[in-house]
């Protein structure tokens, strides 16, 4: 990938209050958006443990639905180990939840430009809708299971088609989509927990939850002030097909007048591009997604196959407990730094990615080797590592934006964004061994 001057300067605001309110409008609806998007996915876990407990309370105990419910489950479940293990490890519920979403980032950056951004939006929201629904509703193990899916496959096409619909606004809307992202880990968990503590059944609670799906509606078709190069409702292949050579010269002539005061350079100049030329751009993009996806891999290595196993009999809450404010934490971290971008930029994402792995690696003997005093001290470093997967998030994101030619970026950034999944994927499937090898002991 080449870096093109046009690139490296920030896009500059209309003067006058109309360009400061599209400016806030816009960040704020990409703030909703990256809420919106990643709400189903927050509390689809906790839902569907729920719900399965209710099940197994109605309809007796069967072995999948047990399974299953363990794999959510990360309070105590006392066994021989010195541990205190669950018989599954909560990875394999994670590995359920992240694969749709990796395999629709590997290959729907591919053809997903021939789908316009408005039917995108109008698919991810109804599918979210319907996990909420499928979940709320369920009569067994396999629907609440598919409800998970619908929330992965939601989440996993929305974050791809967000990120590439920010090369249409000015750069700083990228930092609005992060802190949006962060926030939802954090708003899920508490409003879940929140409306259930107060009496409201997992169903009823679900239920309101649908007004997410049609607040990703409202934030992108009302509160978004779009510039009229987004093709919102045809493909760019049909606009170029529909115009000649010195048609689309004119319209991209007068597109680039008109936004080059409010928007980063963006989108397509000078036609799609080609099969040969996306395998350019990934890998371009590598030195990008590697660091990435090492990042989520430490950090999910952590909190899938560490983090129950970091339990302290002595302290004053319970395994579940601190279970529960070790995720709390992390959630808070991630939120700060992503939403850190208006204040601090970090270009050495290597640097990130080797500071995660030195809290995994921290972490993995403390839980071999019980050497930590106290879980403040675990409480510390758990925060500290959202900090950095984090700020590794937006950092990467906002430097592909601007490092990349202006055609290339649209793609560019939905292709990137299959480092966290793939980091996170892989961390699940390696935390089944650690955490089968500590529990044995």
């Amino acid at each position: 990938m080449e870096q093109t001057d046009s690139v490296n300067a920030e896009p500059v605001q209309r003067p006058g209050n109309d360009g400061c309110s599209t400016q806030c409008r816009n960040w704020s609806g990409f703030w909703l958006l990256g809420l919106c998007n990643n709400f189903a996915y927050v509390v689809m876990l906790s839902a569907a443990h729920d719900i399965l407990k209710k099940q197994e309370s109605e309809n007796g105990t069967s072995t999948a639905s047990a399974t299953f419910t363990q794999g959510l489950q990360a309070g105590n479940s006392s066994n021989s180990s010195r541990y205190d293990c669950n018989p599954v490890s909560t990875a394999a519920v994670l590995l359920a939840d992240i694969l749709p979403t990796l395999v629709i980032k590997m290959f729907a950056p591919f053809v997903i430009h021939k789908v316009p951004y408005g039917i995108r939006v109008l698919f991810c929201a109804i599918i979210a809708a319907a996990s909420f629904l499928l979940v709320s509703f369920s009569s067994s193990v396999w629907m609440s299971i598919l409800g998970v899916i619908f929330a992965s496959v939601s989440s996993g096409l929305g974050e791809l088609s967000f990120l590439s619909l920010t090369v249409f606004f000015s750069r700083d809307v990228l930092g609005g989509w992060a802190s949006g992202t962060g926030g939802a880990g954090v708003a899920g968990a508490f409003l879940y927990s929140g409306l259930t503590q107060v009496g409201l059944t997992p169903q009823i609670t679900l239920l309101i939850m649908l007004v997410v799906p049609v607040g990703m509606l409202i934030s992108y078709f009302f509160l978004l002030d779009p510039p009229p190069s987004l093709p919102q409702w045809k493909s760019k292949e049909t606009e170029y097909a529909a115009v000649g050579s010195d048609e689309r010269q004119q319209l991209v002539r007068g597109s680039d007048e008109e936004e080059e005061d409010r928007a980063a350079p963006a989108a397509d100049q000078t036609g799609p591009l080609t099969f040969t030329e996306k395998l350019q751009v990934v890998k371009g993009l590598l030195k990008f997604v590697f660091p990435l996806a090492l990042v989520y891999f430490a950090e999910y290595f952590i909190n899938q196959g560490l983090m129950e196993l970091l339990y302290f009999p002595d302290f004053f809450l319970s395994h579940a407990e601190q279970y529960r404010w070790y995720q709390t934490l992390y959630q808070v971290g991630v939120l700060v730094s992503r939403s850190s971008l208006c204040c601090v930029k970090i270009r050495k994402l290597w640097a990130l990615s080797l500071l995660q792995v030195v809290n995994a690696v921290l972490l993995l003997f403390a839980v071999r080797y019980m050497f930590l005093p106290s879980a403040w001290l675990v409480f510390v470093i758990i925060l500290y590592e959202g900090l950095l997967g984090g700020a590794a998030y937006v950092n990467t994101f906002y430097f592909i934006s601007k490092e990349t030619e202006d055609r290339q970026r649209e793609f560019a950034m939905a292709a990137a964004s299959v480092g966290d999944s793939l980091g996170i994927a892989l961390a699940g499937a390696a935390a089944f061994p650690v955490h089968r090898y500590f529990c044995s002991l």
